[in-house]
């Protein structure tokens, strides 16, 4: 297969700190690679290179002649002034372009460039650009489409910008976090609309379904040299552990002979001046490869909770609407120690305002909330901590606490807190905004734990913090003895971390699912079959009536005079195509003449084929 991208010896740093070195590495048409790292090592540096967003230190970075290249940033900016749909027009892509110019042509009334444009929007089949972009929007839940940007989400903006990657279809797609700021949904279409597409893919994500279901190959980031794995996450899982096993070996096999080399090399300088010169230098590369980990970094959560009474939170008959807007209705239920829910439902179905009226953030239009006396939340919020960019990550922490307490009757300094949670000394005095997003988010997760919460609620927790550390605060929820309660779009998470779910399902009614995500996926999936299958057999008796009245043709007396009709409308609009067509090439059309008949055109092409469907579909029928 054709290469897409080579990357030859490319090194970057960030101030003092190296993030990669001497990185070589290829992609071909059709692969689907995604690059897993941990936080604050480089990820969305490294695509910000490839994508031509800044310059490596050093090193190349080479795209294939002739490839197109679309490039989803983890943040995305846009004009606040621009509407939704005039910012999927704001692209390279020379369809995008080629539209935009047309459009500018049709507002200026420029004759000469309609002529110029007219036969290239043919070429690029741009017609029906703007139809495509309103379906992917749709389909990513974005239908105001003269709304401005400035009055969107931020998980909004990111849709848009995800939509404005997918309806420029070029070669090679950079997605950074592209599942963030989904519903289970949307994810799930996204994931189909990537495996059947043949593009070649390059991404970060943090699901892990969606990993596996989508990629063919996983690079690792990982002490500056990157690793690289034929397969999906499970595969990279297995070869990952097998990986490290063996650096282990080497690693206690080197330490055994250093003893021995040790004792070589302590012995008076006459000794080993006969020696060969090989030997001592040999001698030093052992002690390198002996000094090295056994074990990755791993963060261990361990801190102490709050104690938890028999009675938890109670929540009775509670309800809430905002306007005409039905979120929560006549909603009951008992908190028992030691569960873990999950919430799943559609943006805007109530998730966040039912977390909110729970920990008293928000009043309930009727009902009653009744907490246990010893009842502490911990609200990790999705929007997050308004942290102070201008203060010191050491900072933070000494707000809250000098001192965390731990179980056992132990406690650590606000240092040794954040060399736990992967912080390390020469990081403690970096100012905030310079850390990645996902450190930010590992951050404000500290100073909610911090308190020592015995009902920890996460608010989308899994977005923007890398997977090793998602595997980690997975162990520490299942082993935690107060309650848990996560709103996450991470199927993977919900699965390792919940025992049943609450299914948001619009109109204020919430129902109580007794399972994990896939069990309620698989569910799910068996309903809409069965209803499928009850639809078709009620279907069924008014299909076989035409087979139970045998006729020389399969198509009816009026299909057989709609298709006649058919054919007169297509050459009747073939002709005052042509005629459009004549008149805008003949230079004799201005002003409003001429962006009617362009108007005209478009218009034209479309019924064409439409007309052209729908008599395919008859002749079909005939043969």
């Amino acid at each position: 297969m054709a290469n897409i991208l080579s990357v030859e010896n490319l090194t970057h740093h960030w101030g003092d700190i190296s993030l990669f070195n001497d990185l070589t590495f290829g992609l071909e048409e059709g692969d689907k690679a995604a690059l897993i790292a941990r936080n604050g090592t480089g990820k969305t540096t490294l695509l910000n290179i490839l994508g031509d967003i800044y310059p490596a230190d050093s090193g190349t970075v080479t795209l294939r002649k002739g490839v197109t290249m679309g490039y989803l940033a983890q943040n995305p900016d846009f004009n606040p002034e621009i509407t939704v749909l005039e910012s999927l027009f704001q692209s390279d892509n020379e369809t995008a372009l080629l539209v935009r110019e047309y459009e500018k042509a049709l507002a200026e009334s420029d004759h000469d460039a309609l002529q110029h444009l007219l036969p290239k929007m043919d070429q690029y089949n741009a017609w029906d650009f703007e139809e495509r972009a309103k379906q992917i929007l749709s389909q990513l839940k974005i239908d105001m489409f003269e709304q401005p940007m400035g009055q969107l989400s931020g998980g909004q903006v990111k849709r848009v910008a995800l939509a404005k990657v997918l309806i420029t279809n070029p070669d090679f797609f950079i997605l950074d976090e592209p599942t963030n700021h989904l519903d289970l949904d949307m994810i799930e279409w996204l994931e189909d609309y990537l495996k059947r597409s043949r593009m070649t893919l390059l991404m970060v994500t943090h699901d892990r379904y969606f990993l596996d279901n989508v990629c063919n190959e996983i690079f690792e980031l990982h002490d500056e040299m990157l690793y690289q794995y034929k397969g999906n996450y499970t595969y990279y899982l297995e070869k990952r552990a097998e990986r490290i096993s063996q650096k282990n070996q080497e690693v206690e096999k080197a330490r055994n002979l250093l003893r021995k080399e040790q004792d070589w090399m302590n012995r008076q300088p006459q000794a080993r001046g006969t020696k060969a010169k090989y030997r001592i230098d040999a001698f030093y590369d052992l002690k390198k490869t002996a000094g090295q980990n056994l074990e990755e970094q791993n963060l261990e959560i361990n801190i102490k909770s709050s104690r938890l009474g028999k009675k938890v939170v109670n929540l009775h008959n509670i309800s809430k609407s905002f306007d005409n807007l039905k979120l929560i209705e006549d909603f009951s239920y008992k908190f028992a120690r030691g569960e873990k829910v999950g919430i799943i439902g559609k943006n805007g179905s109530g998730k966040s305002t039912f977390l909110n009226i729970l920990t008293g953030k928000l009043a309930p239009d009727s009902g009653e909330i009744e907490p246990g006396e010893t009842l502490v939340f911990g609200y990790y919020r999705q929007e997050g901590l308004n942290l102070d960019e201008n203060k010191r990550v050491l900072d933070v922490i000494t707000d809250i606490a000098d001192h965390i307490q731990l179980g056992k009757d132990q406690s650590m300094s606000a240092s040794q807190f954040l060399r736990y949670f992967m912080f390390p000394n020469e990081m403690h005095n970096v100012l905030v905004q310079k850390l990645s997003g996902g450190e930010k988010k590992r951050l404000y997760l500290m100073t909610v734990l911090i308190k020592n919460p015995n009902f920890l609620i996460l608010d989308e927790p899994t977005n923007d913090l890398d997977i090793l550390t998602l595997n980690i605060l997975e162990d520490y929820l299942q082993q935690f003895d107060g309650c848990v309660m996560v709103v996450s779009h991470d199927r993977y998470f919900l699965d390792k971390v919940t025992d049943h779910l609450f299914v948001f399902e619009g109109n204020g009614k919430i129902k109580d699912f007794p399972g994990n995500y896939t069990d309620y996926y698989t569910q799910k999936k068996k309903e809409n079959k069965a209803q499928k299958e009850l639809s078709n057999k009620y279907k069924e008796p008014k299909k076989k009536k035409p087979a139970r009245q045998p006729k020389p043709d399969k198509l009816t007396y009026k299909e057989k005079k709609e298709m006649e009709a058919l054919e007169e409308r297509i050459e009747n609009l073939e002709s005052e195509k042509s005629e459009k067509e004549t008149q805008l090439n003949s230079g004799s059309l201005e002003g409003e003449e001429l962006m009617e008949a362009s108007s005209r055109l478009g218009e034209i092409m479309e019924e064409v084929d439409e007309c052209e469907m729908r008599w395919l579909e008859l002749s079909e029928k005939e043969g």
